[in-house]
């Protein structure tokens, strides 16, 4: 697997349960094989929309495994590592690496720390693990984060410190990419939404969800080539989608996964708590636009 995280487009891979909750690994490897086939970057897991927190240690290991299986070395790997404390997070990072991860992204742990106590974390983490690594800063869904002043800081003092994964407005994205080194990659979140305008901000690509990544694809391969304005006529026509999923990370969970089945002809399944109920009017409104953007096929 190639050593270099590459820019572009990183789809984060959804979690499929059955009726009884149990964890599915088939629908990882229709996910795989539809991301590369439609030209994606890489791959990312075990993020939000892998619904981390849901997951065993042993089950992110499976997923760890599946993933890694079927990529095949074709891509690089984006693994988040998700954790409460440092010492479990570098335990989990270490199988990561030994598995096969191109690069990991740290996510913070679910007790709420202040700036300071988050940048040590962070950086006894990055300190300790020999591959590039980042983090995932997304006040915005996860409640906290880093400063932006702390981010740059953070990334200045670790040379493997290699990218910046946000979730917030392309405005916000364009002061933190300037003050960035060069070598951070910055990848936008938020299911690609603003993809033309994140990308004139500075950011070299994003982790969208995994239903859209053949628009998501398009775009990126338009407006790298130059041709933004075909960039833009292709983000116009999918955004009324990525507005409809990103409405905040339970609508996201539910009906961008929803999509996700529908436009792979696989079950939907069951699903793990917490979650948002389904609503006839919002299935609706996800076969709809299945059927307007047609089967991800491999």
């Amino acid at each position: 697997m190639t050593n270099r995280v590459l820019p572009g487009i990183y789809p984060m891979l959804y979690s499929f349960f059955d009726e009884a909750g149990r964890l599915r690994l088939d629908p990882f490897r229709l996910q795989v094989d539809a991301a590369i086939a439609n030209h994606a970057t890489g791959i990312a897991i075990l993020g939000l929309g892998t619904e981390v927190s849901k997951l065993t240690v042993d089950e992110r290991l499976q997923v760890l495994e599946v993933v890694t299986s079927q990529l095949e070395n074709r891509a690089p790997l984006l693994v988040t590592v998700y954790g409460d404390t440092a010492e479990k997070q570098l335990e989990f990072a270490s199988l990561a690496i030994e598995k096969g991860a191109t690069a990991l992204l740290l996510q913070p742990p679910s007790k709420k720390l202040s700036d300071n106590e988050l940048f040590d974390f962070f950086s006894r983490i990055i300190g300790s693990v020999d591959c590039p690594v980042g983090i995932q800063n997304a006040p915005e869904f996860l409640g906290f984060g880093l400063s932006n002043a702390s981010l740059i800081e953070l990334a200045r003092s670790h040379s493997h410190f290699k990218i910046a994964k946000l979730e917030c407005a392309a405005v916000a994205l364009q002061p933190i990419v300037s003050a960035l080194p060069d070598s951070v990659l910055v990848l936008n979140g938020r299911c690609g939404l603003e993809l033309p305008d994140n990308l004139r901000a500075g950011a070299k690509g994003v982790i969208p969800s995994l239903e859209t990544v053949d628009k998501t694809s398009e775009i990126y391969a338009a407006f790298t080539s130059g041709d933004h304005q075909r960039a833009d006529q292709i983000y116009t026509q999918v955004l009324p989608v990525t507005a409809f999923v990103m409405q905040g990370i339970p609508q996201y969970l539910t009906y961008g996964k929803l999509l996700a089945a529908l436009r792979l002809g696989i079950e939907a399944g069951g699903n793990r708590d917490p979650l948002l109920r389904p609503t006839e009017f919002g299935i609706a409104c996800a076969q709809r636009f299945a059927d307007s953007l047609g089967r991800l096929g491999a």
